[in-house]
């Protein structure tokens, strides 16, 4: 089999090398004559760019790298679709990987994306930002941070507003009359799991509810963790009368439990659930949610990476979260 090189393109172009290799890598100066003689001869001799090569020269490949939590996570698996199709759209093909809310395997992945020379790097972090990725923010490749933030890293980042969010969550739990509101809160080695927590607690005492700490639980936002922390809140002595989770794999984990004891939510126990997923569109009664958007987190992410590897000045974007009232709230049972 013949190896077509640029020179046989640039020959049935009848343009020079030079020229034929500054159309095929998509440098500027050239005629738009030029760029259409050139593809076309490319594309009648089957020629594809070698990209290994391309990409040592310019220092980088036309590639992203998006690491998210856990793709199993409908939350992530939305950012990571539309941080994809936002990049395929600008040029550039992406480099999907799942940290598995492990340090140990982000480690890999970071170590994996920078040896493949990526352009840029989305990623929503775990940990304290140690180990590679505490290494990778010393180095030239552009980062941003989606969802997650580091404390004390100077990295751009788009995330939600999750104090608001959760401030009306537990306001409208207060107006219904819950006094006692369980909350299933994330892990806290993450921001998001901070936040969430911090913010729950803030609300509780602002509308003077129990604040009873057996009330809290914390998960690791798994569905197993949500599945225990429900039954954890559903077995003391005095239950709540509502329940937040304070992720959507720890909701699903929640709502099973429920459906497990034959509980139904609404009159029999309010619950408030995260992340506005489609997969609770199947359930019968509306599930009450705070939302936000994960499909604007991840193309906001991917022009903010891009900017920065062209060198422009990028800065951090924090997103509207807010409560979506559906049928699974409901008055206090006690409430009169």
């Amino acid at each position: 089999m013949t190896t077509i090189k640029i020179r046989d393109v640039a020959a049935l172009a009848g343009v020079s090398v030079g020229t034929a290799s500054r159309v095929l890598s998509g440098h500027s100066s050239t005629s738009p004559e030029s760029r259409r003689k050139v593809t076309e001869a490319a594309a009648t001799l089957g020629y594809r760019l070698n990209a290994q090569g391309r990409s040592l020269r310019k220092g980088y490949a036309d590639t992203i790298g998006v690491l998210v939590s856990d793709i199993r996570n409908p939350f992530f698996a939305e950012i990571a679709h539309n941080a994809e199709q936002c990049a395929l759209g600008k040029g550039f093909a992406t480099l999907l990987c799942n940290a598995n809310e492990s340090i140990a395997q982000q480690d890999l992945y970071l170590d994996l994306l920078y040896s493949q020379r990526v352009a840029g790097i989305i990623v929503a972090p775990q940990g304290d930002g140690g180990g590679t990725l505490r290494s990778l923010l010393t180095q030239d490749v552009p980062v941003v941070f989606v969802d997650r933030t580091i404390d004390g890293a100077d990295v751009p980042s788009v995330t939600s507003d999750n104090q608001a969010g959760i401030a009306e969550a537990i306001g409208h739990l207060a107006e219904l009359g819950h006094r006692r509101v369980g909350v299933v809160a994330g892990p806290q080695a993450t921001s998001t799991g901070r936040e969430r927590l911090v913010a729950c607690r803030e609300a509780i005492s602002k509308h003077g509810l129990d604040a009873d700490p057996e009330l809290i639980v914390v998960g690791d936002f798994q569905v197993e963790s949500g599945r225990r922390g429900a039954a954890a809140l559903l077995d003391l002595p005095k239950p709540p009368t509502a329940l937040l989770a304070c992720d959507s794999l720890m909701t699903f984990g929640a709502i099973e439990v429920l459906r497990e004891r034959g509980i139904k939510m609404g009159r029999a126990l309010s619950v408030i659930g995260y992340d506005d997923v489609e997969a609770y569109r199947l359930l019968r009664l509306g599930l009450t949610v705070v939302a936000h958007d994960p499909a604007q987190m991840g193309s906001l992410a991917v022009g903010m990476v891009l900017d920065a590897i062209v060198g422009r000045e990028v800065s951090s974007i924090v997103l509207e979260s807010k409560l979506i009232v559906r049928g699974s709230t409901a008055p206090a049972m006690d409430s009169g």
